[in-house]
């Protein structure tokens, strides 16, 4: 990235919604771990990885005094996949666990301290290696946290989609709509390629 003094701005609203979109994962580059058998297969594939895109989703709450059970679905994601583990289910609950607290990868994603927060309350542990991706922008000058869809502005030159939608639908429900799943995939997806844009291995 640029040096402090020379730091490009970031870029608008406006300006955004007229950049090309961002390419996302497919649907046939997105894992579904609900079970002991998909637990067990993508513990296979990530243990080895050095870094991940990652990022949480839980079902909103709308009304005041009501508390959030979340993280429902917890994703992670490499330069070219990613996995939604449903924490409805024990086996994908505890291989989310296991991989959060290997130190060896590196879990990259936006604005994490709620996430975290969630993740030790749910999963009773505490989540090791993690990398808010606003540090290493706040460290080239940017003094606003600059967030996923101004990163991949400022990196890629392209707009990335978020539907809201999605971010307000039931990410409780054990059957996610594939909406769903491509929104959870490519906010993780999304982080792990700015990472790497940033000079980061992957």
């Amino acid at each position: 990235m640029d040096s402090p003094t020379t730091a490009k701005p970031i870029p608008d609203r406006d300006t955004i919604a007229l950049l090309p979109v961002f390419d996302r994962l497919g649907l046939d580059r997105i894992s579904l771990v609900s079970n002991a058998d998909t637990a067990t297969h993508a513990l296979a594939q990530l243990k080895g990885v050095h870094a991940l895109g990652f990022d949480t989703e839980s079902k909103p709450t709308f009304k005041v005094g009501d508390v959030s059970t979340g993280p429902h679905v917890l994703q992670l994601a490499t330069i070219d996949h990613a996995w939604i583990f449903l924490l409805h289910d024990e086996a994908a609950r505890d291989a989310a666990a296991a991989l959060m607290v290997d130190a060896r990868i590196v879990k990259a994603g936006f604005g994490l301290s709620d996430d975290i927060r969630f993740i030790v309350r749910k999963l009773g542990i505490e989540p090791q290696g993690i990398l808010d991706l606003n540090a290493p922008f706040r460290a080239q000058g940017y003094r606003k946290d600059v967030g996923v869809k101004s990163a991949v502005a400022l990196l890629f030159d392209r707009r990335f989609i978020k539907s809201k939608k999605a971010a307000t639908s039931n990410w409780a429900n054990p059957r996610l709509t594939e909406a769903q799943l491509s929104y959870a995939a490519n906010d993780a997806y999304a982080a792990m390629r700015v990472y790497v844009a940033l000079g980061f291995a992957s």
